[in-house]
């Protein structure tokens, strides 16, 4: 057998009935290139013996996973795109392949896809994904969990064959299927669907399958503590999300209800991007043409997208209850905030208030000099202990600011983390490894060219280097 004795699959979302899900025959593609394979999360779900033939047999022909479902499941969702409820939603180009527990910490995982083909909720699209949308969201993937932001895992992606035709990048261009690895695909979507629907019995279904599944930590016997107890919960998932998202200066673009998952996960890759500068403003998506989901409006989106969630469980528990619960985002999201800039610069903790003043100072320093935004957390990584390395910085002529001196006043009161890698080559380099615009255009030039992959291993390796030396000894 090719799975490692540590292979415990799952069929859990099957309990919930075809109500939640329509079941869906895959893809047939003329051709299967693996590009990419995540070997390390293979390992922590038991797959990572498995030969590339019959990685592409489960991951590009979607042979069944032994154990888990016989066929894949089209989720059935709505949700609120740019703030317009559409009630015509649901997996249109991806599915539910297969569900399995993590070996490291026994929490159930889905294996959910996207460019696996057509389904119910198509809406007359061809339910393909380019090449270019799949190597752009491993890029994004990896990058954030080097960065320490809760995301989806890019697990395979495998070049189809197919000759695409799209309004937004050249055409005829070439396609893919990737399949990505998250604890959870239920969505804000989902139980706004049931509400729509004016379905009170699969709301329920759904929050007791949600809490007893994913968040059991939010279990109580009475329905509307259970429900106000749910969404707190998922409140401090989705800050700790975007307080992460924050601090590594990532723009998500399309913060729709659809795309906001319950256990708070980034996930859905599309128009990207990562500041260059701090910039309040920056948006991912040309068609973003308000700036609603501009870098700076990102918590303010998240929290609007729970009210939407907490609209649903409207019928379960009393609203006095449910306001309480949504209460706990905004301390959520600056706890958390401070805490990822801590992360970011390897410092300790000096508690709440004084982790809060250091992010804030930070930030006024960012926002007023516009001091390239990955450089300053590379430069200052150690705090003190990098004085002599920041000073022999690109940015360098930044830190004579009178808002750095400022910042630097309250960061030398900060120790730095007894666990941190200093030692390690990434920071005897000059720069950090980044995923700005241009990077992302320059590994896909040679792909589109030549079929050259070189820069995108290269780009890989450099990530890896970079998560290495940011993991506490």
């Amino acid at each position: 057998m090719p799975y490692s004795p540590s292979f415990s699959p799952s069929k859990h979302h099957e309990e919930l009935g075809l109500p939640f899900y329509d079941i869906v025959e895959p893809a047939s593609f003329p051709q299967h290139v693996l590009r990419y394979r995540n070997q390390r999360w293979a390992e922590r779900v038991g797959l990572d013996a498995l030969s590339d033939q019959e990685w592409i047999d489960h991951f590009g022909r979607f042979r069944p996973l032994p154990g888990s479902f016989e066929q894949p499941l089209a989720l059935r969702y709505h949700g609120h795109q740019f703030r317009t409820y559409n009630p015509h939603l649901g997996d249109g180009r991806g599915f539910l392949f297969a569900q399995l527990k993590d070996a490291e910490d026994g929490r159930l995982l889905d294996l959910g896809t996207k460019g696996s083909g057509q389904t119910p909720w198509s809406r007359h699209a061809d339910g393909r994904l380019t090449l270019k949308g799949g190597v752009r969201e491993v890029l994004a993937t990896e990058m954030l969990e080097a960065l320490g932001v809760e995301t989806s895992k890019s697990f395979s992606l495998i070049e189809t064959g197919e000759e695409l035709e799209r309004g937004d990048e050249p055409s005829p261009t070439r396609s893919s299927v990737l399949v990505r690895l998250s604890h959870s695909h239920i969505r804000i979507g989902t139980f706004q669907r049931f509400l729509y629907l004016n379905e009170a019995d699969n709301l329920r279904k759904l929050l007791d399958h949600s809490v007893r599944i994913y968040l059991p930590e939010a279990w109580r016997d009475g329905e509307p503590a259970r429900a106000a107890a749910f969404l707190e919960q998922v409140s401090q998932r989705v800050a700790r999300m975007g307080a992460q998202w924050m601090a590594a200066g990532f723009v998500h673009g399309v913060l729709n209800t659809d795309n906001i998952n319950i256990t708070g996960e980034s996930f859905d890759y599309g128009p990207w991007r990562f500041l260059p500068h701090y910039d309040p403003g920056f948006t991912a998506a040309y068609f973003d043409e308000t700036g609603l989901y501009a870098f700076g409006r990102q918590p303010d989106a998240l929290l609007w997208n729970l009210y939407r969630l907490a609209e649903c469980l409207l019928p379960l528990a009393p609203q006095d209850v449910l306001e309480q619960a949504l209460a706990s985002f905004e301390p959520a999201l600056h706890r958390e905030f401070a805490q990822a800039i801590l992360r970011r610069l390897g410092l300790q903790s000096r508690g709440y208030e004084h982790d809060g003043a250091l992010a804030k100072a930070l930030w006024t320093f960012l926002h007023e000099t516009r001091a390239p935004f990955e450089q300053t957390f590379f430069d200052w990584y150690g705090g003190t202990l990098s004085i002599r390395r920041a000073e022999k910085s690109s940015s360098a002529r930044f830190y004579s600011h009178e808002a750095f001196q400022a910042f630097r006043t309250i960061f030398s009161e900060f120790s730095p983390s007894h666990d941190i890698r200093l030692g390690h080559s990434y920071f005897e380099r000059p720069t950090p490894c980044t995923m700005l615009i241009d990077d992302v255009e320059a590994i896909w030039a040679p792909i589109a060219a030549e079929d050259d992959w070189s820069l995108f291993a290269t780009k890989l390796e450099d990530i890896r280097t970079m998560a290495e030396a940011y993991q506490p000894l």
